[in-house]
């Protein structure tokens, strides 16, 4: 990557996990064309050292560990974890997840008492209605606290019962002051989310997966894509899904330096913002 962002790379979009949580994504990954139709071979699979010192490598200083939940009486210790592991690891936040069970606003508040400053919501994987009543309190802790939560809700890369950005988008209306980060950008439903994002301005995406040549295979960019940009320019974060990516981490950065050279409204200023500004906004990294 030739531009270097003042203050590294801060990715808001990586999963850090118990060891035997991990072992079973892989192990989903590994029969991906089962699952998906197309091969999806992680490419930094290793060591918790090992990914620490590769994110290390690409130059990222700062990153938001995620987990998430699928099933009832996960996310608690989950989120537990993942609390701890941002404490104790050098450019981690503590960050939570939330699932529609009784408990949810409890164990929520005590990790956002702890410090937690970035939450996930996987709707696919969690197979749950956003808009259950059960979490509406939880999107109220979270829009109060002003924490950012990165939420899984598009169609891809396989549509779920609850995806599609429709159903989220009854969940902002809701709640008007939560920080929302649509994961993968709302993928396959590019323009939708940036419509979203006009009707909302507290609204963010991440560039997870986004335009690289894996998922143009799949969901590709429209081609006014980086003249739409333009006028969210601020509120377009830095996402890899690291380590779970089938190709290398630079295959990220390439694809959002390519966006910024096909506007001349966006250049380097918009990869400083994208690459550390806002992300590091948004998880309070000074």
């Amino acid at each position: 990557m030739s531009f270097q962002p003042t203050g590294g790379l801060v990715d808001l979009h990586v999963h850090f996990m118990p060891d035997q949580v991990l072992r079973k994504v892989w192990a989903y990954f590994d029969g991906a064309e089962q699952h998906y139709g197309t091969a999806w071979p992680v490419h930094y699979k290793g060591t918790e050292s090992e990914r620490l010192a590769w994110l290390a490598e690409q130059g990222v200083t700062g990153f938001a560990p995620l987990v998430y939940a699928h099933r009832p009486g996960m996310a608690q210790w989950l989120t537990e974890w993942a609390v701890d592991f941002g404490k104790r690891t050098p450019g981690a936040v503590p960050t939570a997840t939330i699932y529609p069970e009784p408990s949810v606003s409890t164990y929520l508040a005590a990790a956002l008492d702890a410090g937690a400053r970035c939450a996930k919501v996987h709707v696919q994987v969690g197979g749950f209605d956003p808009r259950d009543p059960l979490l509406a309190p939880a999107w109220g802790l979270l829009a109060e606290a002003g924490v950012p939560v990165v939420v899984h809700c598009g169609d891809g890369p396989i549509p779920g019962r609850f995806t599609g950005l429709a159903v989220f988008a009854e969940v902002l209306a809701a709640h008007p002051r939560l920080v929302a980060v649509l994961a993968h950008a709302g993928m396959p439903d590019f323009a939708g989310a940036l419509d979203l994002m006009a009707a909302h301005p507290l609204l963010h995406l991440d560039t997870t997966m986004v335009g690289t040549a894996f998922s143009q295979r799949m969901a590709p960019l429209p081609t006014d894509w980086a003249s739409r940009l333009v006028d969210v320019s601020d509120r377009v974060a830095l996402g890899s899904d690291f380590p779970n990516i089938p190709y290398p981490y630079a295959e990220q950065l390439a694809a959002i330096e390519s966006w910024a050279a096909a506007d001349e409204r966006l250049g380097e200023p918009f990869l400083q913002s994208v690459l550390h500004d806002t992300p590091a906004r948004l998880l309070r990294m000074g």
